[in-house]
């Protein structure tokens, strides 16, 4: 079977299971913006828009508190040379818990996204697939340490690209930590992440790179809220990137309908 006929597959039994799912346990149909801009955009450890920075717009759907959900991303650099970079991305997901309230509960994110680049000929790989599997434990170590791990595959849309060699896998390995201070409305929100590259992009199959990072959330309203991050990448091998330390910021509106 065609990676692409399953991916059709995929969402229509994607959408076949949330409509009879809402039929028979109705909830609300949600939507939720958000607007992040970043100094400098690692995606996966690579700098995509070099020294420039990036701004992200997404539309998320909630298909009534099923779990199954979609979210559409603009990405663009904040300035010029980078236009042929602009991607949109397409992503149908379904997330939820198992073992609920046990020790080992697991949450988890699963999706397939459907990434294209408008600027850019079809033969050189304007459309991408990539599958996420994401996961986090948040009652398996004590005081409150958070751990979750990432999976990442993705390749090329067509057969035919002249990038059809580059798919490969991204683990990514995290550690999070919700720190209460008194000065802040909501905790100061404490992450470490290292990432193994397993032959995504052509690039090594070794450790790629570690960062660690911290965030808050300010609420505006009770619907539109603003969240604040500082991040520092240690690169551990150069064909992830150049640069051994790179220093970032994300400023994020998320407004709920």
């Amino acid at each position: 079977m065609k990676k692409s006929t399953a991916l059709l597959i995929t969402i229509i039994v994607l959408n076949v299971g949330t409509f009879c799912q809402a039929e028979e346990d109705p909830g609300y149909l949600g939507f939720s913006f958000d607007l992040t801009y970043t100094s400098k955009w690692l995606s996966k450890g690579v700098e995509a828009y070099g020294s420039k920075g990036g701004l992200f717009k997404t539309i998320d759907v909630d298909f009534w508190q099923t779990g199954w959900g979609v979210k559409v991303t603009h990405r663009n650099a904040t300035s010029s040379g980078y236009v042929d970079s602009q991607r949109f991305d397409f992503r149908p997901y379904y997330k939820g818990l198992l073992f609920d309230g046990e020790r080992y509960q697991t949450n988890y994110n699963l999706s397939v996204g459907y990434e294209h680049y408008p600027g850019l000929s079809r033969h050189k790989a304007n459309t991408t697939y990539e599958w996420i599997f994401a996961f986090s434990w948040p009652k398996l170590l004590p005081c409150g340490l958070v751990p979750g791990y990432i999976a990442h595959y993705e390749y090329p849309a067509s057969g035919g690209d002249v990038n059809r060699k580059v798919a490969g896998w991204v683990h990514r390995f995290l550690l999070g930590y919700d720190l209460k201070m008194e000065e802040l409305p909501n905790p100061l929100h404490l992450s470490t992440e290292v990432a193994y590259y397993d032959g995504l992009g052509n690039k090594c199959h070794d450790w790629a790179y570690f960062t660690i990072g911290m965030s808050s959330k300010f609420n505006i309203t009770e619907d539109l809220a603003f969240v604040p991050g500082v991040y520092l990448q240690r690169t551990m091998d150069r064909s992830i990137s150049k640069h051994k330390d790179i220093a970032y910021t994300m400023l994020s509106m998320k407004y709920v309908f």
